[in-house]
């Protein structure tokens, strides 16, 4: 039986296909039309999950949405009406794509699909769609469910409990108290952007103190012992203007809310580090109160707020249960899968047996290109290359090239779903490199130099650099450890504040290691990560460091690279110094017109974010 599962115009459009209870593909929106966080119907993620599947259309069994829009549409009336007058001027802004397209979504499948399906639809509701993507593909055979994020229909949080093939809903968070809206809503008083800018937000946060904790839960958040809360409304404006915050934040914290692409003062760094303080506090007392519940050894997250890999981190490490997995594609992207097991297992009471290993495949689940597709796109557009015959080969020639310190683009097998590149779409630098932070983040990246890199480790010496256990895995990205003591520089008490501290080397791998000495891991593997395990393995056996850079392959603004065309154009636009598509090796000094490249209109494409 096939299930295509379908999330869909509010943020981050996909969709996933599930054969018999097997994910055969998932992909988003934005990697196909270039849009970042694509909310529009996902035609071509369906086109090419159902074409990964060798069928069509027309052979679906069935097609999934992941939540409810009707249930989601009263929301918005009781809330516009609990506001009103004030909410007016939003709900005449959001009233007419609800009347086109939102109240219509079983024939706006029709139209996306083309017209082929003739089948019947299911909805599910949002969080029951997180809830199914956290437990579902997870190793374990029962667990605790935590699903935290902005808003769905009108849950924002749910802890649940997943045995076998059944979830089953415990208790729930309502609109407007959500961690996931107040944690955006600090994130738009920092000066960045809602729903993209929360990595940013936590990236700054170490180079702050939490001298605003106190305020924050004194003022603008009862929270009580079980993690549930209410937020004082009247410092949040999201209910009924297009704004997060009110007038009263401003008194609150000491001034206006920063704008965006202006210096970062020491008040955002604070307040970075002052919100993440409280979130983490928050997703502390709910996951105790969800193993208090439950009884459960085992922990499963999904939502938005599963994304913030320093509170994982922590959870892991300082909280009740022996062992967590996380929804790679944690957000809104995350829903289409979820829908789509949901229905096979709860809905349809299809049999269910952990193995102990997660099912997500490395969620590397989307599209892939072959050798002859790529040597006609780079012949097409005269690019010098080299190729490989073999993967040993390539990989010591790719090895050579980050040991060397130079940075290297890497496409290889499926796209990742979900927001992190694990490997087949991502950039590799030298993590030993004093340099390579700020170079990559200003010269490749185009971003702002705060932001950090994550580490790629072997997973066999991960215990060796972090405070993580022989054999522990974090394949996805999704966990932050502090780095082992014994890696660490002595750093020199000069007084630094601020971004002061970037010039500060920190560990035998400082481009990686943030200003508070932690690094958000990817352990990788020869099952998951083949091509990328064999680059790190020989990067290792020239340099003795099993560790190197991962960051997504993309420019600030855009989304990760999908294609042969767009690594290419990425390539060439930034000063990255070398590309592999597969075993075809690109060096920029080799390419004929790179001087001639347009950096400024490749860059103008994408809306920096």
């Amino acid at each position: 039986m096939h299930i295509l599962g379908i999330s869909a115009f509010y943020h981050d459009s996909a969709a996933c296909l599930v054969r018999d209870g097997e994910i055969v593909a998932a992909a988003q929106e934005e990697r196909f039309t270039r849009k970042k966080h694509d909310y529009n119907f996902p035609r071509n993620a369906a086109a090419f999950c159902v074409k990964e599947a060798g069928i069509g259309f027309d052979d679906l069994d069935l097609v999934a949405f992941y939540d409810k829009p009707l249930l989601k549409f009263e929301r918005l009336l009781e809330t516009y009406v609990s506001y009103s007058p004030s909410g007016f001027k939003l709900f005449l802004m959001g009233l007419p794509l609800w009347l086109k397209q939102k109240l219509h979504i079983p024939r706006e499948i029709d139209e996306g699909l083309g017209g082929a399906y003739k089948g019947r639809y299911v909805f599910t509701e949002h969080h029951e769609s997180h809830a199914a993507s956290a437990f579902f593909p997870s190793p374990f055979q029962e667990a605790a469910i935590l699903t935290l994020d902005g808003v769905g229909e009108w849950a924002t949080g749910s802890i649940s409990v997943g045995r076998g093939n059944k979830v089953e809903m415990l208790r729930e968070l309502r609109f407007p108290h959500s961690l996931g809206l107040l944690y955006s809503a600090f994130t738009y008083f920092t000066g960045f952007r809602v729903n993209s800018g929360e990595y940013k937000l936590m990236g700054l946060a170490p180079y702050g103190e939490p001298i605003y904790a106190d305020r924050i839960l004194e003022n603008l958040i009862d929270l009580r012992d079980d993690g549930s809360f209410r937020m004082n409304m009247d410092y949040f404006a999201y209910c009924h203007d297009d704004v997060m915050t009110s007038r009263k934040m401003e008194e609150l914290f000491d001034g206006p809310a920063r704008t965006a692409e202006t210096d970062i003062t020491q008040r955002e760094m604070d307040i970075a580090s002052s919100i993440q303080k409280v979130t983490e506090e928050v997703v502390m007392r709910i996951a105790t109160h969800a193993h208090e519940i439950t009884g459960m050894k085992n922990l499963v997250l999904a939502g938005g707020v599963a994304l913030n890999c320093v509170a994982n981190g922590k959870l892991l490490r300082n909280g009740p249960f022996d062992d967590m997995w996380i929804q790679p594609a944690a957000g809104d992207a995350g829903g289409a899968l979820g829908t789509a097991l949901f229905t096979w297992y709860q809905l349809l009471d299809k049999p269910r047996e952990a193995s102990g290993k997660d099912v997500q495949r490395g969620s590397l689940l989307g599209p892939q290109f072959s050798d002859d597709e790529i040597r006609t796109f780079l012949d097409s557009v005269g690019a010098a290359y080299d190729y490989h015959e073999t993967e040993e080969a390539l990989c010591d020639a790719v090895a050579e090239l980050i040991a060397t310190e130079k940075v290297v683009g890497h496409m290889a097998g499926r796209a990742e779903f979900g927001p992190r590149a694990l490997g087949n779409r991502s950039i590799i630098g030298d993590a030993r490199s004093r340099d390579m932070q700020s170079v990559m983040n200003l010269k490749i990246k185009f971003r702002e130099s705060f932001r950090p890199f994550a580490p790629a480790i072997l997973a066999e010496h991960v215990h060796e650099y972090f405070e993580m256990k022989q054999g522990q895995e974090s394949p996805y990205m999704l966990l932050v450890a502090p780095v082992k003591s014994e890696r660490l520089k002595q750093v020199e008490q000069n007084g630094a504040r601020g971004l002061d501290k970037l010039k500060q080397i920190r560990s035998e791998v400082p481009a990686i290691t943030h200003v508070d000495n932690s690094a958000r891991v990817q352990t990788i593997d020869p099952e998951r990560h083949a091509r990328f395990y064999g680059i790190v393995q020989k990067f290792k056996e020239k340099t003795g460091c099993p560790v190197v850079i991962n960051t997504s392959f993309n420019v600030r603004g855009e989304p990760i690279v999908n294609t042969p065309e767009d690594a290419y154009r990425c390539f060439m636009a930034t000063h990255m110094d070398a590309l592999v598509v597969e075993r075809f090796v690109l060096r920029k000094e080799a390419q004929p017109d790179a001087q001639a490249f347009d950096r400024e209109r490749y860059l103008s494409e994408f809306a920096l974010d």
